[in-house]
């Protein structure tokens, strides 16, 4: 339950048809500054050279930590619910020095 909820406050969230769609990625490059955190959602397609950044998010890095937490309560979750999700380490075969610390 959000902080907001807890104290009594309510926030309408709307969500148009086109964004609930959602965006397909299956690669997130993730980069940083002194002020901000960059996700970029990246779609890449087998057998091909070149990928796509179909979606940036720019976070605050208090943002960015709320939502590593809020990620790791969700796993947690869905673990207990479906069981253990299996880690392939495939690495892609290019550099991700992307920025000034770049990890994926």
């Amino acid at each position: 339950m959000a902080e907001e909820q807890r104290k009594g406050k309510h926030i309408d969230v709307e969500l148009s048809e086109e964004v609930a769609d959602g965006t397909y990625a299956n690669l997130a490059i993730i980069s940083h500054s002194n002020a901000e955190f960059i996700l970029d959602f990246i779609r890449m397609m087998p057998g091909t050279p070149k990928a796509k950044v179909k979606s940036r998010i720019i976070l605050s890095p208090q943002h960015a930590k709320r939502l590593m937490m809020a990620l790791g309560d969700n796993i947690h979750k869905y673990e207990d619910q479906f069981g253990e999700i299996e880690s392939h380490e495939m690495l892609p075969d290019f550099p991700m020095n992307f920025g000034p610390a770049g990890e994926a």
